[in-house]
């Protein structure tokens, strides 16, 4: 997959089952199809989807409130896998973030999660605790 060849979008109600479908093959405990469904209704949230090739390559859950962002779930589909799809939509979510004027992107992660630490990491995020 080239980077160059992805688009970076918003989730809609249309794109629930195939969300879910990556969460599943993505988490030991994934969200449900409702999960995803109480997110597009939330005013806070945003879900942007990474596509490649027709397919969700990755996507990344969101809430903005007042100054801060909140990282709620971030996926890389199994398939494309270091392959620069999370550090794709680092950069979207940072980016956006800034043009939005946040002053602070704040998430929590699973000790376990060896693959995503090393990404906010790479991303200059600070551990506040365990």
């Amino acid at each position: 997959m080239s980077l160059a060849d992805v688009l970076i979008r918003t989730a809609t109600h249309a794109d629930v089952d195939a969300l879910t479908e990556v969460e599943q093959r993505c988490y030991r405990f994934p969200w449900s199809r409702f999960q995803f469904c109480q997110e597009l209704n939330n005013p806070v949230a945003t879900i942007d989807i990474l596509s490649a090739e027709g397919q969700i390559a990755g996507y990344v859950c969101t809430w903005h409130v007042c100054d801060e962002v909140q990282i709620l779930n971030l996926a890389t589909a199994p398939g494309y896998r270091r392959q620069g799809v999370g550090s794709r939509l680092m950069e979207y979510l940072i980016a956006e973030a800034v043009e939005v004027g946040a002053q602070a992107i704040w998430l929590e992660v699973r000790v376990s999660n060896l693959a995503a630490i090393a990404l906010y990491d790479r991303y200059g995020f600070v551990r506040h605790g365990l």
